[in-house]
């Protein structure tokens, strides 16, 4: 379903009344915000006070950088501290974050009513009755630090490293925990993305190990995305804005979404494909770039594993790109577009229609899909793996326009110390009878524990409500209300939820703008990082108040992971015999316990052109995160497979590139560890899993 502007819009366009949408006028859609206040007046930036209106009254606020955290994308936002009252009248974007650029949803301003929540969780509290009888004491965090060090310390005494788990969805944070855990000598991270995202996940990682796509919408000649990701996709308000910017320097946007979704009612085509069937149209696209020879050949045959699948598949051939490519269209011959339009439920015209337009996007295409699809029906990482195609074909993997692997353009940090890979290996996370999940199977944890697989001694759950979110939030409640399943339940959350109703203590967390976090998500074609800082606590330092930890400036005595995490550390092992105690010592200082500004200090002088810009506006990486709240790394990242490497690598034209972290260094259309996993018939990219609410597995008579 194309969509074409109206007579109204025209005639509006012409007039003046709003702008043209075309190419031509689409040069301003990059520019930043022109009205915002100068960073240079954030510590005294004064606004008239809209609710003394008509009287015209000045308020005088410190703005405070931070970023948002109702969703993954991480925006950047300014706290508009008061500086007469001290309290956050209001969040407003951040003109300084890449990714955001000053522009936010609805959900950053609303942080205001997060931080102003009459009901939050404002001190530590300790069950006192049976669990889930909902009887709490309050105590200080200096008791809850010592019982719980006290719990984990005694569980580490027995040798046990897999009795310990901390169970999180997400964070917001980069790899703090994961540090924390392997410091300790647990194998202890579990996640709830099993049942989030894993299967998309999966469909990417067969190809190059990455397992999250990086779009380059804003130069994008197609953008084709599998749900409505204008409005509530990952990463909403950034690919928002460059799905908006491709669109005006005119690109086409195909929509896959069985909803009329705010994004698919803005298409230029709309697809409504039944859910699950999506491989079924990309195959039939594929099939039609191979008959057509309408591919990327130079990409086709330098940077895909062909003669593997060749080998393997068609052993007696001449292993000839040509005599590949015959294969591969015999393959794929089922996939014509009447069968794609018979899956889909969509008219075969438009299947073709669509095709010819994904073919025409040459090396800039660029596509995503995250959850819907690909993790709402069974077989659905065979979404991603059959998106991807599509792009490997037309050669738009890493390009300008194209689609990148996520790495490229997520920043990583450089911590101040790095602990050893833990020896453990925990059975009620990674059960060894699953061997390609993907990620934790989290999902059964509780029916492991009922079947006698194990038992937990300390179990921490953080942004995760599986009583809620799991679909059998009944056999969490039946877990988490056994003391011999789980002795100690620490539940860290700025709010209740059923989860933390069943817990022994719960631990206030701060919101967004109450705790350190650093961000970095790949939004576009450049690399970024982002400084989630507590804006009161920043707020007292700047009016020369400075305080020890977080706590003693949030509301309440609300806390923060990364505080908690090395206070918690420093007692577990309290005279250093545990080993532990040396993972969380100051770089700066010797034998001391590292603050959180030092951990922060440390990463941000690590982080590549930020002490330079810090310097040469003579403050320090910290302070100039501080001050700005985030810092982009490198931009126009394009290509990077393609990079000449001394060692290492993969030949390609008599050269050596840096390539894929793949067993080929290329892109695995072959995959021989489905093949050495007993799946032979997932080897490549197909349609062979139909959905569990595919249209034959439907009994319509019941």
């Amino acid at each position: 379903m194309k969509s074409e502007k109206s007579f109204i819009e025209r005639m509006a366009e012409g007039i003046g009344v709003i702008p043209r949408l075309d190419r031509e006028e689409a040069q301003g859609a990059t520019r930043p915000l022109r009205h915002y206040p100068d960073p240079e007046e954030w510590d005294d930036h004064i606004e008239l006070d809209a609710n003394a209106w008509p009287e015209r009254v000045e308020r005088r606020y410190s703005l405070v950088p931070t970023t948002c955290f109702n969703c993954e994308s991480a925006c950047g936002m300014l706290a508009y501290v008061d500086k007469e009252t001290g309290r956050v009248r209001k969040f407003e974007g951040n003109p300084a974050h890449p990714a955001s650029r000053g522009r936010n949803c609805a959900k950053g301003p609303a942080t205001i009513n997060q931080i102003n929540d009459t009901e939050r969780i404002l001190y530590p509290l300790k069950r006192k009755g049976d669990r889930g009888a909902g009887e709490w004491e309050r105590i200080s965090w200096e008791q809850a630090l010592d019982e719980i060090s006290t719990k984990i310390r005694d569980s580490l005494n027995t040798g046990a490293r897999d009795r310990v788990v901390y169970h999180v969805g997400r964070p917001g944070h980069e790899g703090y925990a994961d540090r924390v855990l392997k410091a300790w000598g647990v194998d202890g991270h579990n996640s709830h993305t099993t049942i989030c995202s894993a299967g998309a996940r999966f469909g990417y990682a067969l190809w190059h190990k990455f397992d999250r796509p990086s779009p380059d919408h804003s130069s994008a000649k197609v953008i084709l995305l599998v749900s409505s990701h204008l409005e509530t996709g990952h990463y909403f308000n950034p690919h928002a804005q460059r799905i908006v910017e491709g669109m005006m320097s005119g690109a086409k946007l195909i929509v896959l979404d069985p909803r009329l979704s705010n994004t698919a009612s803005m298409a230029d085509h709309w697809l409504p494909v039944y859910p699950g069937s999506e491989p079924a149209l990309f195959l039939a696209i594929a099939r039609y770039i191979l008959v057509d020879e309408l591919y990327d050949r130079r990409f086709l045959e330098e940077w895909v594993n062909w003669p593997e699948w060749m080998a393997a598949a068609h052993p007696d051939d001449e292993p000839t790109f040509e005599r590949f490519v015959e294969r591969l269209i015999e393959q794929y011959a089922e996939y014509t577009f009447e069968f794609a339009a018979t899956e889909c439920q969509v008219p075969v015209e438009q299947v073709a229609e669509v095709a010819k337009v994904v073919a025409s996007a040459g090396s800039r295409l660029s596509t995503h899909v995250w959850r819907a699809g690909a993790i709402g029906n069974l077989g659905g990482w065979q979404v991603a793996r059959t998106l991807h195609l599509l792009n490997v074909l037309t050669g738009s993997v890493g390009t300008e326009g194209g689609t990148s692997p996520s790495a490229w353009t997520k920043f990583h940090p450089t911590f101040f110390d790095v602990p050893p890979p833990q020896e453990a290996w925990n059975e009620l996370i990674w059960p060894p009878e699953y061997t390609l999940s993907h990620y934790e199977m989290s999902q059964i944890l509780p029916h492991l524990i009922k079947d006698g697989r194990g038992s937990m001694d300390v179990y921490f759950t953080r942004v995760f409500n599986p009583v809620w979110t799991f679909p059998d939030g009944f056999s969490w409640i039946e877990m988490l209300s056994n003391a011999e399943a789980v002795g100690c339940h620490i539940a860290l959350t700025p709010t209740w939820n059923e989860t933390a109703f069943f817990a022994d203590y719960v631990l206030p967390m701060g919101h967004a703008s109450e705790r350190h976090d650093i961000n970095s998500y790949e939004t576009h074609a450049g690399m970024w990082i982002a400084f989630r800082q507590p804006v009161l606590r920043e707020f007292a330092r700047r009016q020369g108040k400075p305080v020890r930890f977080t706590h003693e400036a949030n509301p309440g005595e609300v806390w923060e992971e990364d505080e908690f995490w090395i206070e918690l550390s420093w007692r577990i092992d309290h005279d250093g015999s545990l080993g532990i105690r040396k993972h969380f010592e100051s770089p700066y200082r010797e034998g001391e316990c590292i603050t959180v500004d030092e951990y922060y200090s440390y990463i941000f002088e690590h982080v590549k052109g930020l002490p330079e810009a810090a310097e040469a506006e003579g403050v320090a990486p910290l302070d100039y995160m501080r001050k700005h709240g985030a810092f982009l790394v490198e931009s126009g990242i394009y290509d990077k497979h393609e990079t000449e490497v001394a060692e290492g690598g993969v030949e390609i034209d008599g050269k050596q590139r840096l390539g894929f972290p793949t067993p080929s260094g290329k892109q695995e259309f072959y995959s021989q560890t489905m093949v050495d996993f007993g799946h032979p018939e997932h080897a490549i990219p197909g349609y062979r899993i139909r959905s569990h609410i595919h249209p034959d597995r439907l009994d319509r008579e019941a």
